[in-house]
């Protein structure tokens, strides 16, 4: 008998299997350097997603780097101001996968290769903007001993919240099917879904995994009540390390903060501690 099976679930299956298939591949990928704000920007693909890592001029001690989860290149004053301090900033394009565990074994691929690869710190900053929230600290729950600390801007913490709308936000339809789909949930099953990102805030607080957090109040896409400001009271009421900038009447956008100042001193003093 045949079964039939939908497109995500099929995406997802060939996401868990490539990077198995990857172990047996001895051809390095095929990179293509360019120049990205002044620094070198090195693009490949790898376990079947395109990637990208942009390099310092010098290195600082350590080999610090911060890994944005998605949407590279979008208001990246605070990847530019890293990059300036000797960081490494790094991309992999596993979109419309919304941080599933499927997406998580793909990301510890990466965190791997890239590491070995690059000479880079075993232990990486997550940036997760939007809906690369889900990205950052699913991986950062299952993987405290590869994670330095996380940068969340206005981040989604609970698909219920966006995609689903099933809060105060108006949600998005189609990504919430995918949604559904890639975690192998329905609208009934979701309802009880403990696999969101809050559900994995005392993994981190346990791991003491630093957060700093970016969001504007008034955010109609993301809802700061329904996302950050409960991962920052619970962070807060274990006395664990967090820190959130508060944009007064501050929308979805524009991300991160016109002067990045505030996001390289928490992040040089409190991800890579001397």
């Amino acid at each position: 008998m045949r079964f039939p099976i939908s497109l995500f679930a099929a995406l997802a299956l060939f996401a868990i299997a490539a990077p198995l298939a990857s172990h047996v591949e001895d051809t390095p990928p095929v990179t293509k350097t360019s120049d990205w704000n002044g620094y070198e920007k090195v693009d490949f693909a790898v376990f079947g997603h395109n990637a990208l890592v942009v390099k310092p001029k010098t290195p600082a001690p350590g080999s610090p780097w911060i890994w944005r989860t998605e949407f590279f290149g979008h208001e990246p004053q605070g990847d530019i101001a890293l990059l300036g301090q000797g960081w490494h900033v790094a991309y992999f394009s596993i979109s419309n996968m919304y941080g599933a565990p499927a997406a998580v074994d793909l990301m510890n691929q990466f965190h791997d290769y890239a590491v070995k690869t690059y000479g880079l710190n075993p232990r990486v900053v997550l940036e997760g903007f939007s809906r690369g929230g889900l990205y950052a600290v699913n991986f950062a729950a299952a993987h405290p001993d590869k994670t330095a600390a996380l940068y969340l801007d206005a981040p989604v913490l609970d698909i219920r919240s966006w995609p689903g709308g099933k809060g105060a936000g108006k949600g998005d339809a189609r990504c919430w099917q995918q949604a559904l789909e890639i975690y192998g949930l329905t609208e009934d099953t979701a309802k009880d879904f403990k696999g969101n990102p809050l559900d994995h805030v005392p993994q981190l607080i346990e791991a003491k995994i630093p957060v700093l957090a970016i969001c504007g109040d008034a955010d109609k896409v993301v809802p700061y009540p329904e996302n950050s400001a409960i991962l920052v009271e619970r962070y807060k009421a274990a006395g664990a390390n967090v820190s959130v900038i508060l944009k007064p009447g501050g929308d979805h956008h524009p991300h991160s903060l016109k002067d990045p100042q505030p996001i390289v001193d928490f992040l040089t003093k409190f991800a890579y501690p001397k």
